[in-house]
């Protein structure tokens, strides 16, 4: 029988000295040092797999946000008595990230819910209940060593099911009556001990659920020194905590990488960090959910590299424990493009051209790789860098590329017959190392980057999200409205009067706007909207000609939407001569 919650309160005498002394112990940014040799390995990787999972996947509801809300607490309680996903194999899984060319995997040990997915000595409320009563954390961290690929986990350090954690469901909103916080994080050390002497060493620690009230910032760097103290190689995320305050200066990050959720990160080769986003809608299995298209899975990876991070790709699996066989077969299409193509992304670094609409550059050695995702004509034209090149090719071909060097720029010419659709690699071998080149930003041809804009709406008003963000020439960044939208407008004034024959938009979810038009003014004093454009839906990557128009302020005003309308990018541009 396993501890009750009875025993579980007298775990603390239980511990070692060493365990029991941390919960009083303060710690500093300095006392817990990154292994520089671990975060290189992790960089060199790259593609990893993201698995959330659990009894949830039965009802096909997000995992640990839909208890209390559309699952009824008691009843998503019980789901577990109910999991038996006969036709899981741990084998099978890690073979199809290999298949997929990720180099590691991350699953849900324990999320929201509280629900654990392994064997824990530490609660009942786990796999060993279920009627399967096999430790899936054990099968899978030994296929992973069986074949080749590191393995890590996932905790969530908020816990909505336990009686010690202050807040419960729905989403950490209702108080309980008798939370105890410190018996609570004496439960969550002695389980991240568990689960790293049982099934490490481990690639990572991926902790989620810092932001609640209930883990303020010296519980969560006590959790960050205890797992340094468990292993000094292993890596840990910044939701382990909130951020060390500091009185002079900005507050210290935690963790040894950042983690932006369901969007590409900004261009950062100075902090590790790793984009987590969904291949479908879900983080959990959903039935029939939306999945993205390969060339939308191949280009996030890609801008993800070129931006210097690493991409932790998610799959919900269904609940007879086998992953859906068409997220399956998107996953080998993107391995049999890493198959060919993956020189220019495993062990390179972002850069050092910052990434653009064009596209992005990774680098390693002496060779930059330019990842061109949206041609515009046959030529690129790329600013000057301090080094000369002696090549430039189609990768992995080898074709010849025309280039052109001289000290205002570079000019590379690709016909439309060798441009793919989803990348356009070009190998530029230079006369020394591309890392002793600083990053360099590619100067904006849209007229309307940077400059003022305004819209009728804003996701819960946060900056974030505001209505300069769609013109920042960062597709890591949006424009986002109110949930439950289907009418905004979205503005910009030109400060001046500038013809114009093309503008690009890019939706951030494709879609959800059915109908639209673009307006514009010609000058400051002018009252009334003109439709220069009329359109229904605009997808991931609109590309929109029409007549010249001189314009100084433009409206995309969107009449129809189906959900809250976001848009990464919207770009204003003189003619197609220059490709940027």
């Amino acid at each position: 029988m396993k501890h009750s919650r009875f025993i579980l309160l007298l775990a603390p005498i239980l511990l070692t000295i060493s365990s029991t002394t941390i919960l009083k112990a303060q710690f500093t940014p300095e006392s817990i040092p990154p292994d520089e040799q671990c975060v290189a390995r992790w960089q060199a990787a790259r593609f990893g797999m993201f698995i959330h999972w659990g009894p949830v996947s039965l009802r096909g509801t997000e995992i640990g946000w839909s208890r209390g809300r559309e699952v009824p607490i008691e009843e998503y309680d019980r789901l577990y008595q109910q999991f038996n996903p006969t036709r899981f194999n741990a084998d099978e899984w890690v073979l199809l990230a290999k298949e997929a060319g990720m180099k590691y995997m991350i699953i849900t040990s324990k999320h929201h819910d509280g629900f654990c997915i392994y064997d824990s000595q530490y609660t009942d409320y786990d796999i060993m209940s279920t009627p399967f009563h096999r430790d899936i954390l054990r099968e899978l961290s030994d296929a992973c060593r069986r074949h080749g690929l590191a393995f890590g986990t996932y905790y969530s350090v908020l816990d909505w099911y336990h009686p010690d954690y202050s807040l419960g469901s729905p989403g950490g909103k209702t108080a309980k009556p008798n939370p105890d916080m410190d018996s609570y994080e004496q439960y969550l050390l002695n389980q991240t001990r568990e689960i790293a002497k049982k099934y490490g060493p481990l690639w990572t620690f991926w902790f989620d659920g810092h932001w609640e009230e209930p883990w303020p910032v010296e519980r969560g760097w006590r959790l960050f020194q205890h797992c340094r103290n468990l292993d000094p190689h292993i890596m840990v995320n910044n939701r382990v905590s909130k951020p060390w305050p500091v009185k002079t200066g900005s507050p210290v990050s935690s963790g040894d990488y950042d983690t932006p959720e369901q969007r590409i990160g900004t261009f950062n080769n100075t902090r590790p960090w790793e984009t987590c986003m969904t291949l479908c809608t879900q983080w959990a299995w959903k039935p029939d959910d939306r999945m993205k298209s390969l060339k939308q899975c191949l280009q996030t990876l890609i801008r993800t590299v070129g931006g210097d991070g690493n991409l932790l790709f998610n799959v919900g699996p269904m609940p007879d424990g086998r992953i859906e066989p068409r997220q399956a077969e998107r996953l080998r299409e993107m391995g049999q493009w890493l198959h060919r193509n993956g020189e220019s992304i495993y062990g390179t670094r972002g850069g050092p051209y910052k990434p653009g609409n064009w596209g992005v550059a990774t680098h390693k050695g002496n060779i930059i790789y330019l990842h061109v995702l949206s041609w515009s004509g046959e030529t690129i034209n790329l600013p000057p860098i301090p080094k000369i090149i002696q090549t430039a090719s189609l990768f992995p071909d080898e074709t010849p590329v025309h280039f052109a060097q001289t000290h205002n720029g570079i000019a590379l010419t690709v016909p439309k017959s060798k441009q793919s659709e989803i990348d356009t690699i070009i190998a530029v071998k230079l006369d020394g190392p591309a890392t002793q080149i600083d990053p360099v930003q590619i100067p904006s041809l849209s007229l309307a980057f940077g400059k003022p804009a305004v819209s009728s709406n804003s996701f819960m008003n946060q900056p974030a999200y505001g209505p300069d963000k769609a013109f920042d020439d960062d597709n890591s960044t949006r424009w986002a409205t109110d949930v439950g939208t289907h009418s905004a407008w979205l503005a910009v004034d030109l400060g001046g009067s500038f013809p114009i024959t093309r503008a690009i938009i890019k939706e951030a979810f494709p879609g959800r706007v059915k109908k639209y038009r673009l307006e514009y003014k010609k000058s400051e004093n002018e009252e009334s909207w003109n439709v220069f454009h009329e359109g229904t839906t605009l997808g991931e990557n609109a590309m929109i000609s029409f007549k010249p128009v001189v314009v100084r302020h433009v409206r995309l005003h969107i009449l129809e939407a189906v959900e809250g309308p976001t848009i990464w990018e919207f770009q204003l541009l003189r003619s197609t001569k220059a490709n940027r």
